[in-house]
């Protein structure tokens, strides 16, 4: 086996396998730019190249990389309290997947996270300055459980992190490492439902690499960033991802 047949996997063309690396890097760095939107954005685009089997599990791989970089890079401003709640939730999301989920058309999922979002950003917003504990393991739980069927639920927990009164360096390297904990059990998960991550691996591999070129450059951009225009990129961001959420239900009730 030669090395571009480990590299490309027999799946995908090489051309397809080249934009998947150039997005990893463009995704990474928007997300370490403005904490999240990234991972939404790259599933999408995947979702357009790829096998579906192959779909969440390779994009949790990846995933985990990206957010361990970004996670590396801006370590220091990390809340191990919240990262270690947000763990005991996505334990159980991550057991229990899909027997929840799969009781709700996945479109009625997509659009009750999008009323959420929305609720969160542009709403009265909840606090839960003296409730993050819990707000935290509920968050890692549920984000986890529906992770493993759209594979981003990176919304759910940045539209929570937003409440708590961080800086932007704060936010990121929070969200970064509660997605990181999101992605290594659902992987964990993957694995134990018998999913071949092996004929993925040299895509696996160019992707987190682009992507934490991307951590970095996005990482620059965040530091030369204005907290009002950080704050309000974020809105947007969010507002963007909730109005994708309502067009995918859409399109899912329309061509029903």
């Amino acid at each position: 086996m030669d090395l571009l047949t480990q590299l490309f996997p027999d799946p995908l063309a090489t051309p397809a396998t080249v934009a998947l690396v150039v997005a990893s890097f463009v995704t990474s760095a928007l997300t370490a730019a403005v904490g999240l939107g990234g991972g939404v954005a790259l599933i999408a685009i995947m979702a357009t190249l790829m096998p579906a089997g192959a779909l969440v599990p390779v994009h949790g791989v990846v995933q985990l990389g990206s957010n361990a970089g970004r996670a590396l890079v801006q370590i220091r401003h990390v809340d191990w309290t919240i990262a270690l709640w947000f763990a005991a939730g996505a334990i159980f999301g991550a057991a229990i997947g899909g027997k929840i989920a799969v009781q709700l058309p996945p479109d009625i999922l997509k659009a009750g996270i999008g009323c959420f979002v929305l609720w969160v950003i542009w709403g009265r917003k909840p606090t839960f300055y003296k409730a993050r504990k819990r707000a935290m393991a509920a968050t890692g739980f549920v984000s986890t459980l529906l992770s493993m069927f759209f594979g981003a639920a990176g919304p759910i927990g940045g539209a929570v992190l937003s409440t708590l009164g961080m800086t932007r360096h704060q936010f990121v390297a929070n969200q970064a490492v509660t997605a990181l904990i999101m992605h290594v059990f659902k992987i964990l998960a993957f694995g134990a439902l018998g999913f071949a991550f092996a004929p993925w691996a040299g895509l696996i591999v160019m992707m987190i690499a682009s992507g934490f070129l991307g951590t970095l450059a996005g990482s620059l951009l965040l530091g030369r960033m204005n907290e009002a225009v950080f704050k309000t990129g974020f809105k947007w961001v969010m507002t963007l991802l909730a109005l994708n959420l309502f067009w995918q239900a859409a399109r899912s009730w329309f061509a029903s």
